[in-house]
C-alpha cells in the first residue's frame, strides 16, 4: 500500500477543487488517502470533496498553515504531500515520492510549477518561480544553499517525511504567508531539498487577475522582503486571496 497521504488545505475553491481531485483519482499507484481541510467554505467546495471520496477535515483554526497542520497530524501515511486545489499532479506522483524520500539524505522535495489557464501558459512566471527555488537561498541564505537549502513555494507540492514534518514543527500557525519558506529552513537541518525536474500545473488565477508584470514585481517585493527579514504579517498585506 502507498505511504503517501495528500493534504488540501481549501477555502472556497468550487471552481477548481473538483478537477484536482479527479486527477488524484488516477494516480497510480494510489495515495493511502486525500484529506481535505476545509476553512469553513461558504460555497459547495465540502460537498464536491466529499463526492469525489476525499476525508473533509474542518479547520480547527483556519489558515493555510494550520489547516496543513492538522491534515499532517491526522494523516496516517508515512510521506506527506501538501497540494493545493488549484494544481494537477501527474499521475505517477506517489511514486516519485516514495523513490526520492527513499534517500535518507533528502529531508523533502518538490516539483516545478507550470502555471497555465485555460487558454495560457505563463512561461515568463514559469520561469521565475523556477529560478527562484535557487536564487532566494543562494542570495540570502548561501551557508544553507550549499547545505542543500532549496526554497519550495505552495504550488510546487512539498513533500516530506511525516516524522521528520512532526518533529520540526511543522508550519508556523502564525505566519500568513511564505509558511513554506520557514518550513523549508527547518527541513534543511535534516537533509537536502529537492526539485524534481518534473511538473505539476498550478492555475495562473493570480497572475490573470494581476497581470504578468505586477505579478512577478509583488513576487519579487515580497521574496527580497523576507530575505532581508521583514515581518510576514506585513507582507502578506500585498498578496491578496484570488479565488
Amino acid at each position: 500500500m502507498s505511504k503517501v497521504s495528500i493534504i488540501i488545505p481549501t477555502l472556497n475553491e468550487e471552481k477548481c477543487l473538483g478537477r484536482t481531485l479527479r486527477h488524484l483519482s488516477l494516480l497510480t499507484p494510489p495515495a493511502k488517502e486525500v484529506l481535505v481541510v476545509d476553512g469553513r467554505s461558504s460555497d459547495a467546495t465540502i460537498t464536491i470533496a466529499e463526492q469525489a471520496g476525499a476525508s473533509v477535515l474542518i479547520a480547527q483554526k483556519c489558515g493555510r498553515a494550520a489547516q496543513m497542520n492538522q491534515g499532517a497530524k491526522a494523516a496516517s501515511g508515512d510521506y506527506l504531500c501538501f497540494v493545493h486545489a488549484d494544481t494537477l499532479v501527474s499521475d505517477d506522483l506517489v511514486t516519485l515520492i516514495e523513490e526520492t524520500l527513499a534517500d535518507q539524505s533528502v529531508s523533502a522535495g518538490g516539483f516545478i510549477s507550470l502555471m497555465a489557464g485555460d487558454k495560457t501558459t505563463r512561461w515568463g512566471v514559469t520561469l521565475h518561480n523556477f529560478l527562484k527555488t535557487y536564487y532566494a537561498p543562494l542570495l540570502f541564505r548561501p551557508h544553507l544553499f550549499v547545505r542543500g537549502l532549496r526554497l519550495l513555494f505552495g504550488d510546487q507540492a512539498i513533500f516530506v517525511r511525516r516524522t521528520d514534518f512532526l518533529e520540526c514543527g511543522g508550519f508556523d500557525n502564525n505566519l500568513p504567508i511564505m509558511e513554506e519558506a520557514d518550513l523549508c529552513l527547518k527541513l534543511v537541518q535534516r537533509g537536502r531539498i529537492c526539485l524534481l525536474n518534473r511538473i505539476v500545473q498550478s492555475s495562473d488565477r493570480r497572475v490573470a487577475h494581476w497581470g504578468p508584470f505586477k505579478a512577478t514585481a509583488i513576487y519579487l517585493y515580497i521574496g527580497f522582503l523576507w530575505g532581508v527579514g521583514v515581518s510576514p504579517q506585513y507582507l502578506k498585506r500585498f498578496y491578496e486571496e484570488i479565488r
